[in-house]
Parts: structure tokens; C-alpha cells; sequence
């Protein structure tokens, strides 16, 4: 038994002369055809002039509010569309799209973006002529849309990428786009949300990658092993104190060089010190192509009457061999500034001294002479003209400032979280040398956290976990 109404039509002979009569309290009209109902098949209805429309336009995909503007003649209003399209929908007839996540769907600003599903063809290939449709109206709207540019920007970049079996990060897309960190975190929301296919993965519960997902599980998780081989190179506890000591090695530079002028280069990069130097070299040195990096230049003029004197600092930590101070000799006599030609080759200018700051130097390691004698490293490097620098030089200084034999440099490299932060400490420590050990003290409590996520990164994985950190 069905509850609804039937529409039906109450008709009376019509008087000689007469537009309309009232009886009974109902208004009976003359025949036209702006009074027929839709409802009783006498017009086309609103849902009909709805799905006729996206049949008629089938090569293309339309927002709603496009589909009022089309039938608005019709007083098709923006509240007829979803209400009919939704059956249309169930029915297998009109492909609805919008922004997806893992709530649902909502519409894009112009509305949910509707095209004709095929019926006379297989549902797999009806929706997937469907969703080319539709792609092809969002590129369209990109051009006007900024998010909408990064968006496709973002696939694209993503698909490069997975085609070649490589997961890409958020920074590097947001270096792709030249866009802010609220635009790119926008922009990848709206990506995930439009694309399902785009896919991400989080390695150490810290790093998010984007990826594909075309990519197979074998190559997937190949990427992701590379990728967190390349986190604990770069994001690990050797990678964090390196830099430290860099930072150690330049304030001690800095308080003890009086007098000196120091070379600096507007970077690119603007979180990078501008008196970090990129050197032009005029030939490769240990695969370094056409830039080297150092970490101070600095001119000082000894004298009323002295030539100056420049200095080129590189810092290293860990234990430093021959081959290390030849590189970065070499990078010296290679460079465009500090190295000239000579009858008998390129050597590093006359007033030009390299500086070399390690936090040890190999004690065991000898240099053999062309005449078959041995000489220390530290010689060898005297006889270059380059100064070497040790974390016990730095140690003997703060000896001197009164800081207890318990601090040390090496002990700041560790603690500190960044080179921001040493240069803090060791402020501090110079400032009241009497508190140099709860001053370091209370760094290494502060970074706890970060000591123990970098030990996770220094965990080796299971037998029964695969690279993702899932069991197999």
C-alpha cells in the first residue's frame, strides 16, 4: 500500500467569455500550459531538465552552481540540484565529486562537481571516463584557483617521484612550490582530500613521506628502507653534533679574533649564517663540482706595515686523517679566490692560511716523505701553511675561564639540540664559569626527548617487522 498522493486534475464546463470560476472555495482556470503539474507527466521536471542537462553535456563534467546558471530559465534553484542528483546517484547514472576525507566527502566551493555516468557501458569504465572528466574540469580551474595550482603541482610531483621509486617530503614540495608553510599544509590537505590515490607514510612516527599508489609493496618498501637509511644519516645523533661542533669551533672564533674583518654571501637559503662561505671552485674536488662550502673567511692585518693575512676555516668532527686536510687543501688551491696559477701549478696565494678545526686529529697517522722520512700530521700540515685546531685547545680555554674539568666542548656538542643552542650555552658557561656543569646539566635534561628519538633512529629492525615497522 503506498502513502503518497497521486496528483489528479478537477476540470468543470467551461462558461462562454470566462478566464476563471471559483466554486466550492477552488479556483478553476482557463487551459494553459504554465498551470499543468510536472508532477502528473504534463512538463519536464526539474530533476528531468537536471539529469537531461549532464546526458546533453556528457563530454563534460559540471560544478552545481554551473548547472543552476544553465537552468536557471527553468527556476531550477540551488536547492533542486544535490536533492535529485543524489537519486540520480544511487541509480548509477551521475558521478558526484568533491573533496574527499576520511569523514566523507563535502563540496568545493563552486558546489560538488557532477558528470553523466555512461549506462551502456561497463561500470568500471563509465566511472573511470568519469573521473577524467572531472580532472580535466579541475585543471581547468586551477589557472584561477592558487590552491588549486599547488594542488596539481603537488600530484605531479608526487607521480614523478613514485615513477621513479622514490618517496618525496613535505619540504621538498614546499621548495618546489616557493610557498609558505600555511600554504603548503593547506595545499596538502586539499590534495589528499581530492586524490585518494595520493598516499603517506610516517617513518619514526616523526617524518611524513607522500607517495603513489601505483607503487608495488616490494618497491614501497625498498623506498622506504632507503629513506630511513637517509634520515639517520642526516637527522641522527652524528649528523646533530657535527654541527654543533661547527658552532663551537665559530664562537671561539669569534671571541678570540679581535681586529678581523670577516667575508660574508647573501644565501639563497635565508636560515643559512651569511658568514658560511660558498667558494667557486675552477675543477672538481672530492666530487664536488663547482661549489665548496666553509665555514669562515676572515682578513686580519698583523701589522702597521703587514700585509693581511686571510683565513679559511673548515670544522670536522670525529677523527681527522691526511686525506681529510688534503681535501680541504685542495678545495683552497681549486677555488677561484684563493688559488692561482704558477709555473709549476695551481697553488693556494701567498697570505692565504687554512685553519682546520677537529675535534681530534689521527695521533698514529704519519706522512712519508719523498726523501723516505716520516713526519706527524700536525708537521705535515705546518709545512702546508694550515692551522689545526683541537677540541682540547677549546678545553684549555675554558680551564683558563675557571669552568671545572668536567665540561668540556665535546660534552656541549652532545647536549645541545642545535647550533643556536651551543651558542647559548657557551655564552653562558663564559658568562659564570662556576656554573658551567648545571648549566650543562640542565641542557641534557632539557633534550632528553631528542636523545632518546635518535637512539630510535639507531634501532635495527626485526626479523619479523618489515621497513614500514609492520609485522610480517
Amino acid at each position: 500500500m503506498s502513502s503518497h498522493t497521486l496528483p489528479y486534475h478537477l476540470y468543470i464546463p467551461s462558461g462562454e467569455g470566462l478566464e476563471e470560476v471559483v466554486l466550492d472555495g477552488l479556483k478553476y482556470v482557463g487551459f494553459k500550459e504554465e498551470y499543468l503539474d510536472p508532477r502528473g507527466g504534463g512538463s519536464i521536471s526539474k530533476a528531468k531538465r537536471v539529469l537531461g542537462f549532464l546526458e546533453e553535456h556528457r563530454d563534460g563534467a559540471f560544478f552545481s552552481v554551473e548547472i543552476v546558471d544553465a537552468l536557471s530559465e527553468y527556476g531550477v534553484k540551488p536547492g533542486d540540484i544535490m536533492a535529485n542528483v543524489r537519486r540520480f546517484e544511487r541509480k548509477g547514472l551521475v558521478y558526484v565529486r568533491g573533496y574527499k576525507s576520511d569523514e566523507g566527502q563535502t563540496p568545493f566551493q563552486e558546489g560538488y562537481l557532477l558528470t553523466w555516468l555512461d549506462p551502456d557501458i561497463s561500470r568500471e569504465d563509465a566511472i573511470l571516463d568519469a573521473v577524467k572528466r572531472t580532472d580535466r574540469a579541475l585543471e581547468g580551474r586551477a589557472s584561477s584557483s592558487p590552491v588549486m595550482e599547488r594542488v596539481h603541482r603537488i600530484r605531479d610531483i608526487v607521480l614523478e617521484h613514485s615513477e621513479l621509486r622514490k618517496l618525496v617530503s613535505p619540504s621538498y614540495i614546499q621548495s618546489q612550490l616557493k610557498c609558505s608553510p600555511n600554504e603548503l599544509r593547506i595545499s596538502l590537505d586539499r590534495s589528499m582530500q581530492l586524490y585518494p590515490d595520493l598516499k603517506v607514510v610516517k617513518l619514526f612516527d616523526a617524518y611524513r613521506y607522500l607517495y603513489h599508489d601505483r607503487f608495488s609493496p616490494e618497491d614501497l618498501s625498498a623506498a622506504v628502507h632507503m629513506k630511513k637509511n637517509y634520515i639517520r644519516l642526516s637527522k641522527g645523533a652524528d649528523n646533530r653534533i657535527g654541527h654543533n661542533w661547527e658552532a663551537v669551533t665559530e664562537w671561539f672564533i669569534d671571541k678570540f679574533t679581535t681586529g678581523a674583518k670577516f667575508v660574508t654571501q647573501n644565501h639563497r637559503n635565508g636560515g643559512m649564517d651569511p658568514r658560511r662561505i660558498i667558494l667557486h671552485l675552477i675543477k672538481s674536488v672530492g666530487g664536488r663540482r663547482r661549489n665548496a662550502e666553509v665555514d669562515r673567511i676572515w682578513e686580519v692585518t698583523p701589522g702597521v706595515f703587514s700585509a693581511p693575512i686571510t683565513n679559511i676555516l673548515s670544522c670536522k668532527w670525529g677523527l681527522v686523517n691526511k686525506k681529510h686536510v688534503d681535501d680541504f687543501l685542495e678545495v683552497i688551491r681549486w677555488s677561484k679566490d684563493y688559488g692561482v696559477d704558477t709555473p709549476e701549478g695551481r697553488e693556494i696565494k701567498n697570505g692565504v692560511l687554512g685553519v682546520f678545526a677537529a675535534s681530534a686529529f689521527n695521533p698514529r697517522e704519519n706522512v712519508h716523505l719523498k726523501d723516505g722520512s716520516k713526519i706527524t700530521l700536525a708537521q705535515y700540515a705546518a709545512r702546508r701553511h694550515l692551522q689545526l685546531i683541537t677540541a682540547a685547545d677549546f678545553n684549555e680555554k675554558l680551564r683558563e675561564r675557571g669552568a671545572e674539568k668536567y665540561v668540556t666542548v665535546q660534552k656541549i656538542c652532545r647536549a645541545s639540540k642545535n647550533e643556536a643552542e651551543v651558542m647559548r650555552v657557551m655564552d653562558a658557561i663564559w658568562e659564570k664559569p662556576d656554573s658551567a656543569r648545571g648549566v650543562l646539566q640542565k641542557t641534557l635534561n632539557k633534550n632528553a626527548d631528542l636523545f632518546k628519538f635518535e637512539e630510535r633512529l639507531e634501532e635495527v629492525e626485526s626479523p619479523e617487522q618489515d621497513s614500514t615497522g609492520k609485522k610480517k
